[in-house]
């Protein structure tokens, strides 16, 4: 299978859940913008490397989906209130992509109700209890809500917030802020993927790390470029290759997996410039 076509599917697939998982019996006033702000949001790859993490340790693609789209939605809660239009323009780091359709605080209101649709789709799958083991999901909630709680993305966005348009491109800061807000929301996804696949805990730990690289890689990518448009002389090229190399040693470290799958996952790099 094409690698680009494999990503491709995952994401479709996920769009596919996503759609069928918003409330059809909510007012439209409510239904609209949270239908915009999810898929307004731009894709990190996290909730990808999910699905991909827990068919690379054996399991099923749709044990995945619900864990998947949580991640999804706890990343566009945290863009939406990231970029709310009340938000001063000229902060440091990469510009807004998401369009603002309705007023900050519907915004604010609908990326709060995400987090709680989230964490629903997963207390769903509690039902199935033919395909998901009731612990693994237990295990996966903790893991989201840290991943993305004061200890993890809050932390990252609070430190970006708080840096001045200097001092965000010191490499210190931008480590940071990427390894918070972007490499540990991979990193969870990775990991959330290989506990609901029944993968070994070895397994967990090493696509965890590899999610943690990875989303670096993407965040200090975005952050190179745009250092560039501001005119500041941030050279992250070293930085970021020394990185993938770390996250390469930790698929090599996954032997007895099917070689194609593991392919895959290093043909992530190259998606996360495109």
């Amino acid at each position: 299978q094409n690698k680009s076509a494999y990503w491709a599917s995952i994401e479709a697939d996920i769009d596919t859940y996503l759609k069928k998982a918003i409330p059809v019996n909510s007012p439209a006033s409510v239904v609209g913008p949270m239908h915009h702000l999810i898929f307004a949001a731009p894709r990190t790859g996290a909730a990808a490397l999910c699905v991909a993490a827990c068919e690379l340790v054996g399991g099923d693609r749709r044990q995945a989906m619900a864990a998947a789209a949580a991640v999804h939605l706890m990343h566009a809660a945290a863009y939406t209130h990231e970029h709310l239009p009340l938000m001063k323009t000229g902060r440091p780091g990469p510009e807004p992509e998401i369009e603002h359709k309705y007023s900050p605080g519907i915004e604010l209101l609908i990326g709060d109700g995400l987090i709680p649709l989230g964490l629903g789709l997963l207390a769903g799958s509690f039902l199935d209890r033919t395909r998901n083991d009731p612990d693994r999901i237990v295990r996966v909630m903790v893991e989201i809500t840290r991943a993305v709680g004061s200890q993890g993305a809050v932390a990252g966005l609070y430190r970006k917030l708080g840096a001045t348009d200097g001092n965000y491109y010191d490499y210190e800061v931008m480590e940071y802020v990427c390894r918070k807000r972007d490499g540990e929301l991979h990193g969870c996804g990775a990991a959330c993927g290989a506990v609901l696949g029944g993968g070994a805990e070895e397994e967990v730990e090493k696509l965890r790390k590899f999610g943690v690289y990875a989303g670096m890689v993407r965040g200090l990518t975005a952050a190179a470029a745009a250092a560039a448009e501001k005119n500041h002389g941030v050279d992250l090229e070293g930085k970021i290759e020394e990185i993938k190399e770390l996250a390469m040693m930790e698929l090599k470290g996954l032997r007895g997996r099917e070689i194609e799958l593991i392919s895959s996952l290093a043909m992530f790099f190259k998606l996360s410039r495109g």
